[in-house]
């Protein structure tokens, strides 16, 4: 089966990779319906930065950024929405999101009770602090183990669709982050669809310097995203999560041709 690409709509300022860009409803619009015609299966709708060291904002203003986004792509593809706040989760389904995409794991009963799906990420901490000293005596075992565990209470509690994230960049060195995609497979076994996000990531730009030496930034970090969003569709990875719909679509669409021709 062809791996699903979800694309990346931050409705936020501060947002790493696109912060600002897409504040204004109408330019988020814009954007979510060029990611529909790049071949996006989903588009993420987030209103809270959760870069490193970001602040929360709170159920209002996130609110008055999502939803009129929401509302506007949901007739035209499927729509997730990227938080952690169970006001605002159920406030996005009801304007059409279908999937809760929540980094705090925590989210379940709100998937349950409004029929929506549900990603269960891993994160050390919180973005404002999860990347001061992250530490695991067992990376792959441990995030392994948390987020199946989350997915079988959802299970338990009636939540349909449910999908595991191992968050990459979310508390985790580079080291981290390269074990778990190098043991992706370990938790694909788990019987989850696994979704992965390595987009434009800063560890990607440490791996992928300049010709000069320098840390690759944002906009030079695609041929590193694409990599490693290739390598966990190869991997089983059933979704990745993208900035560059329309490469990573491409990149998607050649994974399910070999695997059928396998």
């Amino acid at each position: 089966m062809q791996p699903l690409v979800m694309g990346v709509l931050n409705v936020t300022p501060d947002s790493f990779s696109d912060g600002g860009r897409y504040l204004d409803s109408e330019r988020a619009l814009e954007r979510g319906l060029e990611m529909v015609q790049e071949g996006a299966d989903v588009v993420d709708v987030g209103g809270e930065s959760s870069r490193p060291g970001a602040e929360p904002v709170s159920e209002a203003e996130e609110c008055r950024r999502v939803l009129p986004v929401i509302e506007a792509l949901a007739p035209h593809v499927r729509v997730s929405v990227d938080t952690v706040k169970p006001a605002v989760a159920e406030a996005a389904v009801g304007a059409g999101a279908t999937l809760v995409n929540d980094i705090s794991a925590s989210l379940w009963p709100v998937a349950a009770s409004t029929g929506a799906g549900w990603v269960a990420m891993h994160m050390q901490g919180t973005p404002r602090t999860m990347q001061d000293d992250p530490r695991y005596d067992d990376v792959v075992g441990e995030i392994r183990s948390f987020v199946l565990a989350r997915a079988r209470h959802a299970q338990e509690a009636g939540v349909t669709e449910v999908w595991v994230d191992p968050g990459i960049g979310f508390g985790k060195t580079m080291d981290h982050n390269l074990a778990l995609l190098r043991h992706l497979g370990e938790l694909v076994a788990g019987g989850f669809p696994v979704l992965v996000g390595t987009s434009r990531k800063s560890f990607l730009g440490r791996l992928s310097p300049t010709p000069v030496g320098r840390m690759a930034s944002v906009e030079q970090r695609l041929a590193a995203s694409l990599s490693t969003a290739t390598w966990a569709m190869l991997a089983g990875a059933s979704m990745v999560r993208v900035h560059d719909v329309a490469a990573s679509v491409q990149a998607a669409t050649l994974v399910g041709q070999t695997e059928l021709a396998s």
